[in-house]
């Protein structure tokens, strides 16, 4: 089937990751209350960080945007399978998938460039905390942050372009919960091996320059905090810092178990749980992670809550 007219009024089909059995639909309702948390919690992040004036700072604003991220991440991916599954039918438009495909590729895009932005912002304010007011100014932050989602755009568009120019003519069961273009490939009669080339060079440009960048900003933060002779100001600095690792060992340690493995490595069920772990856990635990021993995030959401509460 190629991409003429009538080719934008067929449907493919979501196979979903759930079932109606009894062990099915109690992991789907704990998968539904997951990304429910996510979408709370992430929203309250953003709108904690936006309402409270003492966190208009580069490093929570670059928190901000990651979990403006995971929101998204998590709207692009559930609702669709909880309508698919509470409807029964799992069809899914030629439209609707390549929007899937946009938003998601770009997302993730986004999330290992700010991720790295977030890398330096740490480096700079604990390898040269009197100069951080320049070397990490508000135009410089805006600025990385913009490139952030950008690239991560052109990144989804270039992904989504290729896509769409492949004739699918094979059985159009896609056997993942959302439309994701390693899940789409084989029902694809083209050859799609040089697309994949890309693909792998695009996952090692998303990736592996980020994860070096981290590498390189973290090797010299842990070198000047050993250096340190406060011990109250390694404990902190230990603490900002090993939330953001931790952050950056759950996302890219899932990227690249997924997308940087041979083609003939890959399996569906595999590939839908690792999919699932990083679209819906990982936006959950994230604000977990930024918060549970932050104190300034901890009292902007007492703040919100007051706000809540006398309104």
């Amino acid at each position: 089937m190629g991409w003429g007219n009538e080719s934008f009024h067929f449907k493919f089909i979501l196979l979903g990751i759930f079932d109606h059995s009894p062990t099915h639909t109690f992991l789907f309702s704990l998968v539904l209350a997951i990304s429910t948390v996510a979408f709370m919690e992430n929203t309250a992040m953003v709108l904690i960080i936006y309402l409270d004036t003492q966190l208009h700072t580069p490093m929570y604003f670059l928190l901000s945007q990651l979990s403006l991220v995971d929101l998204m991440l998590v709207c692009t991916t559930v609702p669709k399978m909880a309508f698919n599954y509470f409807s029964g039918r799992k069809f899914i438009s030629l439209e609707g998938c390549g929007t899937q495909i946009l938003f998601y590729v770009s997302l993730l895009g986004a999330e290992c460039f700010l991720l790295a932005v977030m890398a330096y912002d740490r480096y700079v304010a604990i390898c040269h905390p009197l100069r951080y007011t320049i070397l990490m100014n508000q135009k410089l932050c805006m600025l990385l942050t913009v490139a952030s989602w950008i690239l991560g755009s052109l990144d989804g568009i270039i992904v989504l372009a290729a896509a769409l120019s492949f004739t699918y003519c094979s059985s159009l069961e896609i056997h993942h919960f959302f439309c994701d273009v390693a899940a789409l490939l084989p029902l694809s009669c083209t050859d799609t091996s040089a697309f994949e080339r890309l693909l792998f060079t695009c996952c090692v440009v998303m990736l592996i320059l980020p994860v070096s960048v981290i590498i390189i900003s973290y090797s010299c933060v842990l070198q000047a905090v050993i250096c340190m002779g406060s011990g109250e100001s390694r404990r902190k600095s230990f603490t900002t810092c090993s939330s953001h690792l931790s952050v950056v060992g759950l996302y890219y340690g899932a990227g690249m178990f997924m997308y940087m493995r041979p083609a003939p490595n890959h399996t569906p069920n595999q590939d839908k749980m690792v999919s699932a772990f990083y679209t819906i856990l990982t936006p959950m635990l994230n604000p977990l992670i930024y918060s549970v021993r932050n104190k300034e995030v901890s009292q902007g959401l007492k703040k919100l809550l007051g706000k809540g509460s006398i309104i």
